[in-house]
């Protein structure tokens, strides 16, 4: 009995079902359905042009194709699980359209580069809705960081109060590692932005095609210049998953402090009633899901880093159907960084932010003793000397439960004759704040200049 599959003539057995139903990929692939019929477009039209087959063919397929995309948009289009794939079922749906004209499509071309172009052509359109996302999710982080500068607010090292900070340059820093996102899919575009089409299985063909043309017309900037290394590259796909695993991890480190910031202990803000729950027991809950299924969803960016890592690191050249497994964990990810980035967005755009309790939660926790440090450095003290002074004085404070700037003026002159009465102005928080004026500190100004830099 002869094989009935499209690439069967060498076979005459079938294939088993649980075969067509393990190495089938059209519950997955079928998401590159407009990109496959883009592509077969394409080459189709550069079929055409250069008399490989004839205008009356070309019409038949380009109209043939036009009508499967037609029947796949209102919804009567059926996927088959023998057919594999999403290029071998609209290759059947072609054939059973048009007839054995059909086949004269698949013409100096591969089921190999026909995989690899589709995904670049679904990836390219991917990393530019990504880089839309990105815009949008700085644009909010600079107004809220512009509504923020003069808010004031504990900075953390070993999450342990450090010195007060402006919350704008808080937000700001977030800004930075999304900016650094943005390069790296940017970047990411430019290797993704190359056609395969006309590799063919790894050897190019005998037919006088014009790879630059289907190129062109597919929107590509310019083409491979080695045929293997057309069908097996995957470079481009390790790129997105690493920068989105690296994306992720910035989203992840924000979810983490707004969860902490809305606890009771903290206060710092609240999360819109939008994008938090409750609890089925427990009635006075409102719980920051969201940002935690973000934290959660990153490991998932992270497996599929890795997943496409293993397949690839013992591929020989060229194509093997290892490759197969290169594009699940690529549309997982796709979903899991657009749905994320768009939810954080607006999350954080209705956010409130408790100015007060920031504040107050500065004037005693010791965060102004720098200040005094530097304070006296000013004034001629060692560094080291009037690191140890104060180091001794907030010793003293936590004995006596008192802060720095509640000790009498006596009794600080008792420890060093260079403090007087203009020390009390230094121990405020927002003067600890306002001074620090340099390049990228978080001094007023320069946190209003950081803004009207990122704005131009």
């Amino acid at each position: 009995m002869a094989n009935n599959k499209l690439w069967g003539g060498r076979f005459k057995g079938q294939s088993s079902h649980e075969m067509d139903e393990f190495a089938s990929s059209i519950q997955f692939d079928y998401l590159m359905f407009n990109e496959d019929i883009q592509g077969s477009l394409a080459h189709a039209k550069m079929l055409g042009e250069k008399k490989i087959v004839s205008p009356k063919d070309y019409e038949l397929i380009r109209d043939g194709l036009l009508s499967i995309q037609a029947d796949y948009q209102n919804g009567s289009l059926q996927f088959d699980l023998a057919n594999e794939d999403i290029h071998m079922n609209i290759e059947k749906i072609l054939t059973d359209k048009i007839g054995k004209v059909a086949g004269k499509l698949h013409t100096a071309r591969s089921r190999n580069d026909q995989v690899a172009t589709n995904f670049h052509l679904y990836l390219k359109s991917k990393l530019l809705n990504v880089d839309k996302l990105l815009d949008n999710l700085k644009d909010v982080l600079l107004k809220l960081a512009n509504d923020n500068i003069e808010t004031i607010m504990p900075g953390y090292t070993h999450l342990q109060h450090a010195q007060p900070i402006s919350f704008g340059h808080h937000l700001l820093a977030y800004y930075e590692m999304f900016n650094r996102d943005q390069e790296r899919f940017t970047f990411n575009l430019k290797h993704t932005d190359i056609s395969p089409l006309g590799a063919g299985a790894m050897a190019g063909t005998t037919f006088p095609i014009d790879l630059f043309l289907t190129a062109k017309e597919l929107g590509f900037s310019k083409v491979y210049n080695n045929s293997i290394d057309a069908v097996s590259d995957r470079d481009f796909a390790l790129e997105f998953l690493s920068n989105a695993s690296i994306l992720m991890m910035h989203l992840s480190r924000f979810c983490e402090e707004l969860s902490l910031w809305m606890s009771y202990e903290f206060q710092f803000i609240e999360l819109s009633d939008t994008y938090t729950t409750g609890s089925s027991i427990m009635p006075q809950k409102k719980n920051p899901d969201l940002v935690e299924l973000i934290r959660g969803k990153t490991g998932r960016t992270y497996g599929d880093l890795n997943m496409l890592l293993v397949v690839m690191k013992g591929l020989p050249l060229a194509y093997n159907k290892d490759l197969q497994e290169d594009k699940e964990g690529v549309f997982d990810t796709v979903k899991t960084v657009e749905s994320s980035l768009k939810l954080f967005t607006e999350m954080i755009s209705t956010m409130k932010v408790n100015k007060t309790r920031m504040y107050q939660s500065t004037l005693k926790d010791f965060s102004n003793a720098t200040e005094l440090a530097d304070y006296l450095a000013g004034k001629g003290m060692p560094f080291r000397d009037a690191h140890q002074l104060v180091g001794n004085l907030v010793y003293e404070c936590i004995q006596k439960n008192v802060s720095l700037q509640n000790l009498p003026i006596d009794y600080l002159k008792n420890k060093s004759d260079l403090i007087t009465e203009d020390v009390y102005d230094i121990l405020k928080s927002e003067a600890a704040v306002s001074r620090r004026n340099s390049y990228g500190g978080t001094g007023f100004e320069q946190v209003k200049k950081q803004i009207q830099n990122k704005k131009k």
